[in-house]
């Protein structure tokens, strides 16, 4: 196995880079791979920065340039659904990208050429990746599976967010760069999971708690899960 990590933001993977033995560090398309291992697993950490295209771009490289055969999104994402609390995580059973829409043509949310309007993550992948959460949880917060949403999108009012769920019921967090990810792993065959704290409620005051959230709390949810997950292998 060669596990790649990704994160969207500095805080999200604050620790996991100093805890790699023998790092080595190669710049390409503007972003920083640091390769090594982790827990004595061969890994390669980056950050992909925001968006959808971003993530793409950044999960691609770490398959076609890094040769990673896994692949792990850990970040933080907006609750979508009265039972996933602020400190929950969710772990994806799959991901859609809530702002796609090519009807007619194409069902809403349906990737053209795919036939899914939602990419499901690697079962086994996502099962080790839930236990170390809940490992590293205890008896803390809450451990959810199911559905996240992507979208190029900042989630941060409760009408836009009430749509979301009139549209995907069973929607449970969303965030900028999951489905994307997904996408790109389908396309290429490669496993992956996706994890997301949840940092606020996609409401109002989403901007002011994400924030404060990925500052205290991001970091050490992300070292403290990837350890486990780590270890777990081994």
């Amino acid at each position: 196995m060669r596990l790649g990590i990704i994160s969207a933001l500095a805080e999200e993977q604050q620790g996991l880079l100093e805890a790699m033995e023998s790092p080595y560090k190669l710049i390409h398309a503007k972003r920083e791979y640091t390769a090594g291992k982790l827990w004595k697993i061969d890994s390669v950490a980056v950050l992909s920065r925001i968006g959808k295209v971003a993530a793409a771009v950044t999960a691609a490289t770490l398959v076609e340039k890094f040769n990673v055969t896994h692949i792990i999104f850990t970040g933080v994402a907006g609750s979508a659904d009265l039972g996933v609390r602020i400190g929950d995580v969710v772990v994806a059973d799959s991901l859609a990208q809530h702002d796609f829409d090519a009807s007619p043509l194409f069902p809403r949310f349906e990737i053209p050429l795919t036939g899914l309007s939602r990419m499901p993550t690697d079962r086994e992948l996502s099962l080790k990746l839930s236990l170390a959460t809940r490992q590293f949880l205890q008896n803390d917060a809450q451990v959810h599976r199911g559905l996240i949403g992507s979208g190029d999108q900042f989630i941060k009012d409760r009408a836009h967010l009430e749509a979301l769920k009139d549209a995907l019921p069973d929607l449970l967090a969303v965030e900028m760069e999951g489905a994307a990810v997904a996408q790109v792993c389908h396309e290429l065959g490669i496993p992956f999971a996706i994890m997301r704290t949840i940092s606020d409620n996609a409401n109002e005051e989403a901007a002011t708690d994400f924030m404060h959230f990925v500052q205290t709390v991001a970091a050490r949810y992300a070292y403290g899960v990837i350890q486990n997950f780590c270890k777990s292998l081994t």
